[in-house]
């Protein structure tokens, strides 16, 4: 099981030099894979400063060697998937491969939707989720994208150049294991970053015996052979670590193949701190 940063992509004393800076140290830190929140506005904070994460991932990529970096989770209901995979094929080629995106419905706490005439029907953005996710895999698997649907249209076309690790960058989705199609529309895609409640203001951590039912739900394999991706967590780090790191083990046992371990916006010290540390192994 690998271990990575969930870290967010903005608040009242964030700075995107420090954002950047944690992306170097959390290399440095031994941790696996990088991924930030996806906001135009962040969710707290009067007007708080907010930045775009594939432009902070860009700029990590020149700075690190083997972090994998993505974002956790990306609404795709508000991005043209075009220019969505335009710019991971980008960080991809940046990265030398080392890209991820992750994709779901939106964050019901996200103010950039309404602020932006962005459509708030949670059905609206379901079916703009189905749509978008499978032009988002074609096309970042290089393939020559033909689809005339009620959202999107492609008349034929293929980006280029192609992703440097065949056959595509992964595409993990990310969402609540209440909703159903979340299982359904992860098993057409690499991977899932799921939580447990539609509500995510209870957090409630999955069981050992919960993870494995999810495994055994999803394929054994992504689309380049490797273990379909799943990816736990979301939450800080417990203060008990010795029952943190047996959690995770039984966690790893039940075939989660990432942990990720959320650095809140907070005392630049204190984020700083928290990613130097490094992971439980």
């Amino acid at each position: 099981m690998r271990h990575g940063l969930e870290i967010c992509c903005g608040g009242p004393a964030m700075t995107a030099a420090l954002l950047v800076e944690l992306g170097e140290l959390a290399e440095r830190a031994g941790w696996d894979g990088l991924f930030f929140e996806d906001y135009l506005i962040y969710y707290e904070g009067e007007d708080p400063p907010t930045y775009d994460p594939w432009l902070l991932l860009a700029a990590i990529a020149g700075r690190t060697r083997r972090l994998r970096l993505g974002t956790t989770v990306t609404a795709l209901p508000r991005r043209r998937p075009a220019k969505l995979a335009r710019e991971v094929l980008t960080l991809d080629h940046l990265s030398g491969g080392r890209a991820t995106v992750a994709v779901g419905v939106g964050d019901p706490k996200d103010r950039g939707l309404a602020a932006f005439g962005e459509p708030t029907d949670l059905k609206t953005r379901a079916a703009m989720l189905d749509e978008g996710l499978d032009l988002l895999v074609g096309l970042l698997g290089g393939e020559r994208v033909r689809h005339h649907g009620v959202h999107y249209r492609v008349d034929g076309a293929t980006l280029r150049p192609a992703p440097v690790r065949s056959p595509r960058v992964p595409v993990w989705v990310g969402g609540s294991t209440q909703a159903k199609a979340v299982l359904r529309r992860a098993a057409r895609a690499d991977g899932i970053v799921p939580y447990k409640l539609t509500d995510t203001g209870d957090w409630a951590d999955f069981a050992p015996e919960e993870v494995r039912d999810l495994v055994a739900a999803l394929p054994a394999t992504r689309a380049d052979g490797q273990p379909f991706d799943v990816a736990i967590g979301g939450r800080r780090r417990r203060a008990d670590e010795r029952a943190e790191r047996r959690y995770l083990g039984e966690l790893a046992a039940a075939g989660a193949t990432w942990w990720l371990e959320f650095v809140p916006a907070g005392d630049p010290a204190a984020m700083r701190a928290a990613v130097a540390r490094g992971p439980l192994r």
